[in-house]
């Protein structure tokens, strides 16, 4: 029961600050508005130099940022919890390598730009797939294999990026250089239309696999003496990650850490219990967002969200590396 409050009072608390976050990004900019200003705006009245503000520059921003952390924050959670593993990463199955090189394709060799979204995407997936056909062994999927293919094919993929930067114009260097580094700067409601579908689906599939995430945490061997197949849980569970992971990338590029560190303060605050976890970390990863995105352009120069995101979340690794050490 007091564990039961406990978390009640974490997500009511996540919340808050989400509600208020959310209500300072939408007043707060290059042009701040008052209360009454937004609320005119939100109903189409008043100037329409507000309404464009808040319709197609402030709202599509904050959705994407909603939409984005969340899906890091929950795939990152799914990732820690098949893998057993607090420092595993959204983008440790390549998910990252595959995208940034089919976008940094895209921009530096000057294809249609308005399908570099889609082409991240899809690079993304067929990575993941490559990794996952690398990890299998006779008797399943194997989470060393995993690992190795993962970083085996971020290091060969990166080194291709690198090619492709050195190779280009300078000016298609800097398009390449702004989506690998993360941004939600310009991002519409095209962008999001696209990705959302498959998005909210993977959210809801994945808040299903609480159950399994509880029953992996004890073990392979308890966890099939129990009546889990490993090899079709370990697929599922990296599927729906790979796939939040991609959709977040085809929004707004790389963006480090929320994936990593969001998992780590869900636990903290709410235990172990994956039926908590999962909730706590899609909230909190939005929270995370939306903030970083709100300080990333507070200043006289806007940063893109991906800087602030490393920002803060570099103290805390190595805040958890140090934890971990001490610990162990």
């Amino acid at each position: 029961m007091a564990n039961l409050s406990r978390s009640i009072i974490a997500i009511l608390i996540v919340c808050l600050g989400l509600g208020l976050t959310l209500m300072a990004s939408l007043t707060q900019g290059a042009i701040p508005l008052g209360l009454t200003e937004l609320q005119q705006a939100l109903w189409h009245q008043g100037s329409s130099i507000n309404q464009t503000v808040v319709w197609d520059l402030r709202l599509p921003r904050i959705v994407a940022a909603l939409m984005v952390g969340s899906a890091l924050g929950l795939s990152g959670a799914l990732l820690q919890g098949m893998l057993r593993n607090g420092l595993a990463d959204p983008f440790i199955l390549g998910i990252s390598a595959g995208a940034g090189l089919v976008a940094v394709a895209f921009l530096t060799l000057g294809f249609l730009q308005s399908w570099v979204p889609l082409a991240a995407w899809l690079g993304a997936i067929i990575t993941t797939g490559i990794v996952y056909l690398l990890a299998r062994n006779p008797s399943g999927i194997s989470v060393e294999r995993l690992l190795l293919g993962g970083v085996a094919i971020s290091s060969l993929f990166g080194a291709l990026q690198s090619m492709l930067l050195l190779l280009s114009d300078d000016g298609r260097i800097q398009a390449a250089l702004n989506w690998l580094i993360g941004s939600l700067n310009g991002r519409g409601w095209n962008e999001l239309i696209i990705a959302g579908p498959y998005l909210a689906i993977s959210l809801l599939v994945g808040c299903t696999l609480a159950r399994v995430m509880n029953l992996l945490q004890l073990g392979d061997d308890l966890a099939v003496s129990l009546g889990v197949s490993l090899w079709r849980s370990r697929l599922l569970i990296g599927a729906i990650a790979a796939l939040l992971a991609a959709s977040a990338v085809s929004i707004a590029g790389l963006v480090g850490f929320v994936g990593l560190i969001v998992p780590h303060g869900a636990r903290l605050l709410v235990g172990t219990d994956y039926r908590w976890v999962l909730p706590l970390s899609i909230l909190g990863g939005a929270w995370i967002l939306l903030l970083a995105d709100l300080l990333s352009r507070l200043g006289a120069i806007e940063l893109p969200v991906g800087i602030v995101t490393a920002l803060l979340g570099s103290p805390v690794f190595v805040w958890l590396l140090y934890r971990r050490s001490y610990q162990s």
